[in-house]
């Protein structure tokens, strides 16, 4: 007879999983020649148990929304590896310089004289830490709005606790300010800008974590995103700019779309070319929004 493991027996099993997935197969790119890095993270990516329940719960709400494709064995794979890279991003940008980002980072656009207060803002798709690595290579000092990591998805989790923690401090560095916990110190993020300082925000994020939220249209449905950081941007009346980091499957190089779209004068305008940017992100490269997994929270039910 099958015995169900004891819970500190499944305690160490998250453990162990958690320190190969976010410290160990990510760290090699720490060791490792980024081009001879990337062609073995490509064949880890068809490994089915790396990433495996989220990789599999993004999976099924893509197919159930009509975003899985053809072949979701592919799909599958460029999930698992834009992870993969995502995460090994917080081991490079410790052991790598400016020298490398400048190999490996194609940039379109510019970004705005960092003597002015400005917003910038971007999704949670592709692998991010090079679009911060550039913007304080060009002098901007903006501050990071995160998330609380005092939640219930951290507890009894001891590698994934330090793993987030440590790359909230590496975001910070990089930066150079410290980053804003949102949900503790709203009036610090308000003053910030009334001090002429910049803000940086991801702004898909479930709107069931805030008080008010704002109805929109993405990929043909019905969602919901939160109100607070557009509503922000309209009322401190500062320039706003788009951003975003994405990764070629193919070579493993970056690229970092910069877009600056003035300031914004209403909130309506503001969520429809915000979302109609990550909207074609998604059509783009649909495995590479990180949050597929609980779009449930976004989308209004089918």
């Amino acid at each position: 007879m099958a015995l169900n493991p004891a819970p500190g027996l499944s305690r160490w099993r998250a453990e162990w999983r958690d320190l190969l997935e976010l410290v160990l197969l990510p760290g090699l790119a720490a060791v490792l020649p980024w081009r001879w890095c990337f062609y073995v993270f490509k064949r880890l990516a068809r490994w089915r148990w790396l990433y495996r329940e989220p990789c599999e719960a993004a999976l099924a709400q893509a197919r159930s929304r009509g975003w899985a494709g053809v072949d979701e064995a592919h799909w599958l794979w460029g999930r698992r590896l834009v992870t993969l890279v995502d995460h090994a991003d917080h081991y490079l940008g410790l052991w790598r310089g400016d020298a490398w980002m400048r190999r490996h980072l194609q940039v379109q656009g510019a970004w705005p004289a960092p003597r002015q207060g400005v917003m910038l803002l971007t999704f949670h798709w592709g692998a991010g830490y090079w679009g911060l690595r550039h913007a304080a290579a060009q002098g901007l000092r903006p501050h990071a709005l995160v998330a609380s990591l005092d939640t219930h998805t951290y507890q009894g989790r001891s590698v994934m606790s330090w793993y987030a923690r440590s790359r909230n401090a590496h975001v910070a560095r990089t930066l150079g300010s410290p980053t804003i916990d949102v949900a503790l110190h709203l009036k610090q993020v308000i003053r910030a800008l009334r001090d002429g300082h910049s803000l940086l925000g991801v702004v898909d994020v479930p709107a069931d974590e805030v008080k008010a939220s704002l109805p929109i249209a993405l990929l043909g449905m019905q969602a919901r995103v939160p109100r607070g950081l557009l509503r922000l941007a309209v009322d401190s009346q500062v320039p706003v700019v788009i951003y975003v980091t994405g990764l070629n499957t193919a070579n493993g190089q970056r690229f970092l779309h910069i877009k600056p779209i003035g300031v914004p004068t209403t909130i309506d305008a503001l969520a429809a070319r915000v979302f109609g940017e990550l909207e074609q992100l998604i059509a783009q490269d649909a495995p590479a929004w990180h949050f597929w997994g609980i779009s449930e929270r976004f989308f209004r039910p089918l």
